[in-house]
């Protein structure tokens, strides 16, 4: 069905300009001051002003990751994150601000939300990841426009249905979903690798059939209440409004969660650390696929680790600057045994995993995992010529631009730097910190965050799988 369809002439045209501005609207400045407070609730603002465009975007974040997921149902968090999409309770006139009744104070189902949204020309969206639970909202900033944008939000983060028959419908859609991942080698290499390399942590607990059977609206409903608090909140605001209009658009957007004013906010409990990997762990698993999947990995380092710098411009140069990196030009280049090699850190309030990933023919799999473990060996011993390095630093500066030149992107950077108690000038100083990453830092940097002999290595399809591997063993 077409989009505009059930729309009206002015709504459509509202929706338009905005999906064109989002689209065809870089910025036009490097970095903008960011504004931050705290309000009497405890949520934390974050705001910078721009007025380059007519647009709102908004992101609040909680500490409901999938880190928070409680014992024996992991994904609640992504589940009470999908299903707060699906439906909002009939308005409370006991909470918010007293007034005429409309049409977005009335009950709505998943149908009726979505084309709410459409005829305010705006878009709102939720999830969840591994560390925090996350609300965008974008709409033009046309003050009539802006507020009932704003209004709809509030009720969709505070006061969503949880229907237990929608909850049946989405638990078989689910089901049948990870039926079908099943046929898919790249699924079946990182659920074997992901436990393997995060043990018992929530980083590495994955959804099952049995453990979508033990989920209910009742534990959607008390993850809610107890995660997503105002208290808890931090948003962050980038667009064409004053800091007045941010701190009452914060404000309203979480005004029918439970009031924080005047009241002691829980401590939620800590969550246990990463185990460091004590000894490789190897899980070879046969699988019928034109392509052997590899993956090789470990527990990495924390978003807010001093060695931040020196790992990020070192893995661009080991495998994140794509073909120009030292893994490609060896498994790639040099062998031709895949087309595409790369290796990543996932940073994050936990020790987020260093990934290697590679596909190649299933008889090649063996020596491809061979040369990319001794890529990644001779890496960690001697660091990078100084040539790489200073390639790599000219080409992070070169495109730094490019990750703030559009609304969206200023706000995905600064929503990290409020997630992570980052420093408020940190995307002023970020050109500095990569051109001051020396070889003896990336080097003492490495060698202090991987240890090539103690990682785990999981191959779906190679030619060696001739039968079912056993459990790995702990390598903890």
């Amino acid at each position: 069905m077409s989009l505009f369809r059930t729309l009206s002439p002015r709504r459509s045209t509202a929706w338009l300009v905005a999906f064109m501005l989002g689209v065809f609207s870089p910025l036009a400045f490097a970095t903008l001051p960011i504004q931050h407070w705290v309000q009497p609730s405890g949520a934390r603002i974050y705001f910078v002003e721009s007025s380059a465009i007519p647009i709102v975007d908004v992101q609040i974040d909680f500490d409901a990751g999938t880190r928070r997921d409680p014992a024996g149902k992991p994904a609640l968090a992504n589940l009470t994150a999908d299903m707060m999409e699906t439906g909002i309770v009939a308005r409370d006139s006991r909470r918010g601000t007293p007034g005429a009744v409309t049409r977005y104070d009335a009950a709505m189902d998943e149908n009726q939300l979505g084309e709410a949204w459409a005829d305010l020309g705006a878009r709102f969206s939720g999830g969840a990841g591994n560390d925090r639970m996350s609300f965008s909202l974008r709409t033009l900033a046309d003050p009539e426009l802006l507020a009932r944008a704003v209004a709809l939000a509030s009720r969709q983060i505070g006061e969503p249905s949880f229907s237990a028959t929608i909850w049946e419908r989405e638990r078989a859609r689910l089901v049948a979903s990870l039926r079908e991942s099943y046929t898919r080698p790249a699924t079946a290499a990182w659920r074997a690798w992901a436990p393997a390399v995060y043990g018992d942590h929530p980083y590495g607990q994955e959804a099952t059939e049995s453990t979508l059977a033990t989920v209910t609206v009742d534990d959607m409903r008390a993850f809610h209440v107890r995660h997503v608090q105002a208290c808890r909140a931090r948003v962050t605001l980038v667009g064409a409004i004053s800091r007045a209009q941010a701190d009452q658009i914060a404000n309203t957007l979480l005004s029918r969660l439970p009031a924080s004013v005047g009241v002691r906010c829980e401590v939620l409990p800590p969550v246990p650390e990463i185990v460091p990997l004590t000894a490789p762990v190897t899980r070879e698993i046969p699988f019928n696929s034109a392509q052997a999947h590899v993956l090789i990995g470990q527990p990495g380092y924390k978003r807010n680790d001093p060695d931040f710098f020196p790992m990020l411009v070192g893995n661009y140069i080991l495998g994140g600057g794509g073909f120009i990196s030292r893994l490609a030009t060896e498994v790639r280049e040099k062998r031709g045994l895949s087309y595409s090699v790369y290796s990543s850190f996932s940073p994050g309030l936990h020790a987020g995993a260093f990934a290697l990933g590679l596909q190649t023919r299933p008889d090649q799999a063996q020596q491809a995992v061979q040369v990319a473990r001794e890529v990644v060996t001779r890496f960690v011993a001697e660091g990078p010529t100084e040539a790489e390095l200073q390639a790599a630093r000219d080409n992070l500066i070169g495109g730094f631009a490019l990750r703030i030149d559009t609304n969206r992107k200023l706000l995905d950077n600064v929503s990290t730097i409020a997630w992570n108690d980052l420093p408020l000038n940190y995307l002023d100083t970020w050109r500095q910190q990569v051109q001051a990453v020396t070889v003896p830092d990336i080097r003492a940097a490495f060698a202090r965050k991987l240890q090539p002999q103690r990682m785990v290595t999981v191959i779906v399809g190679g030619a060696s799988a001739a039968s079912p591997s056993s459990p790995p063993a702990s390598g903890r």
